[in-house]
């Protein structure tokens, strides 16, 4: 099972017209960086989703930096872009990045099956000169009905409350954050209890290149035995580049705590761990 696009592939897909194409682009402390470089160029055909305004909600006092979209606010800028449940989308961001992930397992959250990440993003598009343009494609407006797939996030007590003896929880964030020594965007440091660390850009081999199945195998053994693998990161985003991986490697009980550690400290009782696993 894949869930990659190459762009030869997609290429193929736009001229087929067989494929609605979405730029995710983005930054976590510039968020409208992505919006400019898509109006700056992007691939032809390809809308684009703003990872605050379009890919999460407004924050709040619990609920972490990100929290999933209103539904019926992210399906009805779906059916504005000609989407529904039935469509093939490709996804992609600046490269093998977070933003184009967090797309891809949003999309799949509110029913969409045929659902694919442009692996090497619009770097890799570029790298090989395919064409590129700053004309704003006009839809066909059509009514997205969302089908939530059900027990694919978890809250946060049912991550206090989870039975550490046949769940995961995985934290995606670098290990440098897990064990407390950065932590540049939070007023705590460390890690929620019992988490292990599977930074998200380990993934990737020396080149920025997704690993092999077999390497990717090797990078999660150990977990075929858990009943349950709960992933986490800051706040809901580079999460989901490791679901994205595990999914692909036929992982059928993989949930994302959408707050992560963002929503874990909002809440004072809460501890939080240093030490490395």
């Amino acid at each position: 099972m894949t869930f990659l696009k190459t762009v030869a592939e997609l290429k193929t897909m736009i001229e087929q017209d067989s494929v609605i194409v979405i730029d995710v682009r983005s930054h976590l402390q510039k968020p409208d960086s992505g919006l400019a470089q898509y109006e700056a160029g992007h691939i032809p055909g390809a809308y684009y989703l703003h990872l605050d305004n379009d890919l999460s909600s407004e924050v709040k006092e619990h609920g972490g930096n990100h929290p999933l979209p209103e539904i019926d606010v992210f399906s009805e800028k779906l059916g504005k872009m000609g989407i529904t449940t039935d469509s093939t989308v490709v996804v992609y961001d600046d490269k093998n990045n977070t933003f184009a992930p967090r797309a891809w397992w949003l999309l799949r959250y509110v029913g969409m099956n045929e659902t694919f990440v442009l692996k090497g993003g619009m770097k890799a598009w570029e790298e090989v000169g395919y064409e590129v343009t700053t004309t704003i494609p006009a839809a066909e407006p059509t009514t997205f009905t969302p089908n939530i797939r059900p027990n694919s996030t978890v809250t946060m007590e049912e991550v206090r409350d989870r039975n550490r003896n046949n769940t995961i929880l995985i934290d995606s964030r670098a290990f440098e954050r897990y064990i407390g020594e950065q932590e540049p965007l939070y007023n705590k440091k460390g890690h929620i209890p019992g988490a292990k660390s599977y930074f998200w850009l380990d993934l990737y081999d020396e080149a920025g290149d997704w690993k092999s199945k077999e390497a990717l195998t090797n990078h999660f053994s150990g977990m075929q035995d858990a009943e349950e693998i709960i992933v986490s990161c800051g706040s809901g985003i580079s999460a989901t580049p490791n679901i994205l991986a595990l999914e692909m490697l036929g992982f059928a009980n993989v949930k994302l705590y959408p707050g992560s550690f963002s929503d874990w400290i909002s809440y004072e009782a809460n501890e939080v761990e240093t030490k490395g696993e």
